[in-house]
């Protein structure tokens, strides 16, 4: 790789040298210099094929015209990749330089922020240029207290329902279960409850032996936009700089109702690292996911005997609460830049430009399953168009379609970020989840020592439960954004 970017940066030298030459220049220290851009990003799969394939494009092609040269580097996951560029604004033995661009999310990059080291966008873009992008894609990188563009979106995402429709017809054929009970969480939770019930049929000789449905892969999604869905409020009060966490218990019931209770019941479940490893292996049939993991949505189910059968994937909008309107969570990691030399933020700028033109963009979206940016390219026709989407698996074009739909119909909601909004986050990643997952292994232990599974659920679903974790809930968010 630092071969090839030499041998760039002496090709772009040279044609340099040689248009100096033309122009009559007779002192080589007037040749203008390449800029070299590095990136750090936390793709893998195939959104990092697809972006490495777009960086070479780049530098072949409008970079090397404009003087630019860009090298991009995978970091892990996005959590590495923040550590890794924290380690290098403290600078941390080991650690390497900071990059000029990385991907960032709102709460990840805040702090940096707050010590000015994020290059402000709009200085760059004229404001009839950032009309051309979605709304709330801009909006969710105006955070700071002077609503100034500090991350630039370059790829989004949103949750989706993925459905195993192969699994599903046979369950419907024995139940007449209808689809349309996966267009809301309380009917999601009615098919899961018959579909255990359905799977434990089949044994009749071995009780308790139902198979989950259901499964969500992130449970903080859930439980913010869940929030704003039953309330038309934030989870968190921002006032004045001030944040406080003094969430409403009616809607936290709602949000244990229809997962804490179909979880320890058996109804939903979690047993691999993704919700798609656990639709492999035929634990679930479906799940609520990132729309930029379609490629993931297996295309066989391998059972425990390690024999295996061809599934079909079918995929709706992530299902909301019963009587609310439609609200997607909008999610993703954009581009922030380093503030540094104005030379090199507008050269960083030229090619997040560059990246999301329209058709580029769509491009992008096709190979990577991830959303485009721009208003023109959110339009599943110009996509389905597009070189390569009928080579795509069944499951990334129906996510691709359903996906754009919510975008251009749904509201698009994002939390705010805040100092320690991230620490908050873990808090309600895992908080509900985990509980549940102790409890219902629990309530295994209590049917295998001979108590009826009624009976053993039953010590579970009692008010005094919920409230201590209500309670617990409150204590821990609070301590992690330091009100305690």
């Amino acid at each position: 790789m630092k071969n090839s970017i030499v041998k760039l940066i002496a090709a772009a030298i040279g044609i340099m040298l040689s248009l100096t030459a033309c122009t009559g220049t007779e002192n080589p220290s007037e040749a203008y210099t390449p800029v070299s851009i590095e990136i750090w990003h936390y793709y893998n799969g195939p959104q990092k094929l697809a972006f490495d394939e777009l960086v070479t494009e780049f530098n072949e092609t409008a970079g090397q015209e404009q003087g630019i040269i860009v090298e991009a580097f995978g970091q892990g996951n996005i959590y590495d990749l923040f550590q890794k560029v924290h380690d290098s604004v403290n600078k941390k033995v080991g650690a390497g330089e900071l990059p000029t661009i990385f991907s960032a999310y709102t709460d990840t990059v805040y702090d940096l922020n707050q010590k000015e080291m994020i290059s402000a966008l709009d200085n760059y873009f004229t404001e009839e240029e950032l009309s051309e992008y979605v709304d709330a894609y801009i909006n969710e990188g105006r955070f700071d207290e002077n609503a100034h563009l500090k991350i630039m979106p370059i790829a989004k995402s949103t949750e989706v329902l993925m459905l195993n429709r192969t699994d599903w017809r046979r369950f419907v054929a024995d139940t007449g279960t209808s689809i349309d009970k996966l267009h809301t969480l309380e009917g999601l939770v009615e098919a899961s409850q018959a579909y255990y019930q359905w799977t434990d049929d089949q044994t009749p000789d071995i009780p308790n032996d139902g198979k989950a449905m259901f499964g969500r892969d992130a449970m903080a999604n859930y439980m913010i936009l869940g929030y704003y869905q039953l309330t038309g409020e934030t989870l968190f009060s921002h006032q004045d700089d001030k944040i406080t966490f003094d969430p409403d218990i009616a809607a936290l019931r709602k949000l244990w109702d229809n997962y804490y209770l179909p979880y320890i019941n058996g109804w939903f479940g979690s047993y691999g690292k993704f919700r798609s490893d656990d639709a492999k292996t035929g634990d679930i049939i479906a799940f609520v996911g990132s729309s930029s993991g379609a490629y993931y949505f297996p295309e066989e189910v391998t059972l425990q005997d390690d024999s295996s059968y061809p599934i079909e994937a079918v995929v709706f909008p992530a299902p909301g609460f019963q009587g609310t309107s439609p609200i997607a969570i909008q999610q993703g990691a954009g581009m922030a830049v380093i503030s540094s030399d104005p030379e090199i933020e507008q050269a960083a700028v030229t090619f997040l430009r560059w990246f999301t033109e329209a058709e580029r963009n769509i491009d992008f979206s096709i190979s990577s399953a991830y959303l485009p940016v721009r208003k023109e390219a959110n339009d599943i026709s110009l996509i389905q168009k597009s070189e390569g989407f009928q080579a795509l698996p069944s499951a990334v074009q129906d996510t691709l379609a359903v996906s754009v739909d919510m975008v251009n119909e749904y509201e698009l909601y994002f939390e705010k970020p805040f100092q320690y909004s991230s620490d908050a986050r873990k808090v309600i990643e895992y908080s509900l989840s985990d509980h549940a997952k102790a409890d219902r292994a629990q309530i295994l232990l209590l049917a295998e020592a001979g108590m009826s599974m009624q009976d053993a659920v039953a010590l579970y679903t009692t008010e005094q439960n919920f409230q201590d974790w209500y309670q617990e809930f409150v204590n821990a968010v609070r301590t992690a954004i330091g009100e305690n």
